[in-house]
């Protein structure tokens, strides 16, 4: 499974897609975002996602963690939400 990485010029709707998709196969999925839009627009599709698998009958929750990224050479903190069934 790979990690969902989250822009600031992400369509909501598709990254929620994304992650309704990776839900449905592994019954888990994990969405990185690194700065303060990215994390605004992963939140949203986040939100949207907890909609999408609604109607096919999982209760989602996510639960926001910090971790280190390594990007051209530079440690960079990005946030990290775990996607799991409640």
């Amino acid at each position: 499974m790979n990690v969902i990485k989250v822009s600031g010029t992400s369509r909501t709707s598709a990254v929620a897609g994304a992650i309704a998709g990776v839900f449905r196969e592994y019954k888990r999925a994990e969405v990185q975002a690194i700065g303060a839009i990215a994390v605004n627009q992963a939140v949203k599709a986040l939100a949207l996602a907890k909609g999408y698998l609604k109607e096919d009958g999982f209760d989602i929750i996510f639960t926001p963690e910090f971790v280190d990224v390594e990007i051209d050479e530079k440690v960079r903190t990005a946030i990290k939400f775990i996607v799991e069934a409640r």
